[in-house]
């Protein structure tokens, strides 16, 4: 979905180069120890760290944070019968009876309708229903001894790190892979974003006068395409389940009734509560959304914007644009590519403190 008043976007001019020792291979030694780069109101560049960010908000500020739980949502396993080696990413549960899931499949051989698989050391029951384009197939799954699949999951699963992570997933990454807010299952990506705060320095924001409060957004699969367009508009935003409680609600109303900034930890707070307020008043519930912010998106609710370093020519650095000004957040990455700060999931943040325009 694409609110009406967008500039057209050249996917290209989202692009620029990274030099690969920059893309971070693991998190900072501490959540709050990484690199924040800021950029403040009048367009000034501060190298800041993550610890910083009390100071550098108002008393009273509302941060809203994406609640989501990550799920060991990687399996491998083999073919039935024939033994060959299979992986599948658990991407979203499908409603209705049985545990049907939607996934993107890697094999030695096409994945068909009717092929049956082992999964997860054999606990896992699986057999391909369809294949439904651009990769995804629908999967049936069943335990083999009828225990609650994420529970199963949690024990044989993998966590789901991007691509870019060239290394398999360890214990590590089940903490730090997560973020200290986490409680409702059903990502198949972290928010990383919030991955930066911890426990101590949300006490610590508290402290200062500001408040927390939560949506929830589960990361699918527009996380993991590309952008393969040359008009961004022509990209297929993937549908993604968001909730905004009526106590988030009322904390965005207070917020906005004392003057102070609503900041979204992260993009996914950006689409859950923009999506929310499309028609002009934030609202409660849960909704399924296709939201593509991009240059000229009018923000109805998020002030400030905490966030990681994206990818280039991806649909989160042209919401990133949107929110900073495209011109001056390309900026901002050469200047971080120039300082060596660390890049995507697990790397460094950045804080915009005032919206473009």
């Amino acid at each position: 979905m694409v609110q009406q008043g967008v500039i057209e976007l050249r996917v290209d001019l989202l692009d620029f180069e990274l030099p690969p020792h920059l893309i971070a291979q693991r998190p900072a030694e501490t959540r709050d120890g990484a690199r924040l780069l800021h950029l403040a109101p009048g367009g000034g560049l501060e190298d800041r760290r993550v610890v910083d960010l009390p100071a550098l908000l108002p008393q009273g500020a509302l941060l809203v944070v994406n609640d989501t739980q990550v799920i060991p949502s990687r399996l491998l396993g083999h073919r039935e019968p024939s033994g060959g080696a299979v992986e599948l990413l658990l991407l979203r549960r499908r409603e209705g009876p049985g545990e049907r899931w939607l996934c993107l499949g890697r094999s030695s051989k096409p994945l068909r309708p009717g092929t049956k698989l082992m999964l997860g050391e054999e606990s896992i029951e699986a057999e391909i229903e369809a294949v439904e384009g651009e990769g995804i197939l629908c999967v049936s799954l069943r335990t083999r001894d009828r225990e609650p699949l994420l529970q199963v999951l949690d024990r044989v699963g993998h966590m789901p790190l991007p691509p870019y992570v060239e290394r398999a997933d360890d214990l590590e990454d089940r903490v730090r892979y997560q973020t200290v807010f986490a409680k409702n299952p059903g990502s198949a990506a972290a928010p990383t974003a919030g991955l930066h705060l911890s426990e101590r320095l949300l006490e610590e924001l508290r402290g200062r006068g500001c408040e927390v409060a939560a949506v929830t957004l589960h990361v699918g699969l527009g996380t993991f395409r590309p952008v393969k367009v040359d008009d961004l508009d022509q990209h297929p935003m993937h549908e993604e389940w968001c909730e905004v409680p009526e106590a988030t609600v009322e904390a965005v109303r207070r917020a906005k009734g004392r003057g102070s900034p609503v900041v979204a930890v992260g993009t996914t707070v950006v689409r859950t509560l923009e999506a929310a307020a499309l028609e002009g008043e934030l609202k409660s519930g849960s909704r399924s959304t296709r939201l593509l912010i991009q240059p000229g998106f009018r923000f109805q609710v998020v002030d400030r914007l905490f966030t990681n370093f994206h990818l280039p020519r991806s649909t989160l650095l042209a919401l990133v644009g949107a929110f900073g000004g495209l011109d001056r957040v390309l900026a901002a990455y050469r200047h971080a590519i120039a300082k060596e700060y660390r890049f995507f999931s697990y790397g460094d943040a950045m804080l915009l403190s005032e919206r473009a325009g």
